[in-house]
């Protein structure tokens, strides 16, 4: 349904504040030379608020970015150029990054607890999942101007009206937003192609959906439910046709572990016909066949996972484990859907970013203090750089990937 929603709404009064990084913001962050972002990343250093501005053919920190505010739980997306990093914080930040000078170039508190954001298919809009209020709100990606502002209302038992919590905030095919409700257990599509942003509801996909993907193509959104087993799918070629529930009960009648952290379907992996995704509370890696979302294995690991990752060829799948296992990473051959090798990088290992043909990847050790930086093929370790309690790692070829 069209939204009667105000499309341009300045945040001044509402607290949008531009900050510079001082001296050093008028030189380029590799000097004065010229050069492209392609190679170019942002590692978020959760502790001290900041980012780390690295370079991936170096294998090299090139500065140090403060006053991104509360990193606890920070992700990245990146502009059509992938010269700008929008780095959405804890706090309901949304901070406009320039790669190419190490500047912030705009930053927003549009909430007071978000949880990530997607930019959109042309790149005009920077959409944003809040926790605090709840909904979502889209913003001008050269302004940082509010363009919609959607709350994520739905009716509780009691029959009174309560904002949910938005999770899984992806960019879909068609300038549309795609994203989840977690207590109303709702999924949600807002297309921003016209002039006027339009809504679509799907309700009662399921019991808590806690976080989302969607496949490579843009085709399918998938939601995990932490309320019971299964997962949510939409087929965005078909949203007629409503949301599916697939896999169901694949932990029934076994007895689930304590869930010691929520794993992140975004890092799903998808190895030609199959997908690898972490079973919440358990020790495994489920396998299921994309053509019909059945399940077809599970590969035992030695924790909970929490990111499943393809390498780009799919030939390796890599994972990464919540406490008290997350000293680890197992990487999984997607052919004999065996563990090939199990590396030990440092402490809290959080996350991790293959570059963009996959012959390297980086690795976030938060409580050393690291990112570890291994080759692909051979498992051998090539660089550890300093960073502060780092966590995400984002690399710009993300900027021409759907959903990423």
């Amino acid at each position: 349904m069209p939204l009667s929603l105000p499309m341009t709404r300045l945040l001044a009064a509402a607290g949008l504040a531009l900050f510079t990084t001082g001296p050093a913001a008028a030189e380029t962050a590799t000097g004065s030379e010229l050069r492209g972002t392609g190679d170019l990343g942002v590692v978020i250093e959760r502790a001290s608020g900041s980012v780390a501005l690295v370079d991936t053919t170096r294998r090299e920190v090139l500065r140090h970015v403060g006053g991104f505010g509360d990193l606890s739980h920070a992700s990245v997306k990146f502009s059509r150029d992938a010269r700008y990093a929008f780095v959405f914080g804890r706090d309901g930040g949304l901070t406009k990054l320039d790669l190419l000078t190490g500047e912030i170039a705009g930053r927003v508190i549009q909430s007071g607890n978000s949880i990530g954001g997607a930019i959109s298919q042309d790149g005009r809009f920077v959409a944003v999942g809040n926790y605090e209020p709840g909904g979502v709100k889209v913003f001008d990606s050269e302004t940082l101007a509010l363009v919609a502002d959607v709350p994520a209302d739905y009716e509780k038992a009691d029959g009174s009206i309560a904002q949910a919590k938005v999770v899984g905030v992806v960019d879909a095919p068609g300038n549309r937003f795609v994203f989840s409700l977690f207590e109303a257990g709702e999924i949600w599509t807002l297309d921003m192609s016209g002039d006027e942003p339009v809504l679509d509801k799907h309700r009662d996909v399921g019991q808590e959906p806690y976080d989302a993907l969607i496949s490579g193509n843009g085709r399918y959104y998938i939601a995990g439910l932490f309320g019971e087993d299964g997962m949510a799918l939409l087929d965005l070629w078909h949203p007629e046709k409503g949301v599916e529930r697939i896999l169901p009960g694949y932990g029934r009648g076994e007895e689930r572990l304590p869930v010691y952290k929520m794993p992140h379907l975004e890092g799903w992996a998808m190895a030609g016909d199959l997908a690898f995704f972490p079973a919440v509370g358990r020790h495994e890696v489920l396998v299921a066949d994309s053509d019909n979302w059945s399940l077809v294995g599970r590969i035992p690991v030695q924790g909970q996972p929490i990111f499943v990752m393809s390498r780009p060829d799919e030939r390796q799948v890599w994972v990464t484990f919540a406490h008290p296992d997350n000293g680890r990473v197992q990487v999984i051959d997607t052919q004999t859907l065996e563990v090939i090798e199990t590396l030990e990088p440092g402490e809290s290992i959080l996350h991790k970013e293959f570059t963009p043909r996959g012959e390297h990847i980086w690795i976030s050790a938060r409580d050393s203090n690291q990112v570890v930086v291994y080759d692909t093929r051979t498992f051998e370790e090539l660089a550890r750089l300093p960073a502060e309690s780092p966590s995400g790692i984002f690399f710009t070829h993300r900027a021409h990937q759907i959903g990423l």
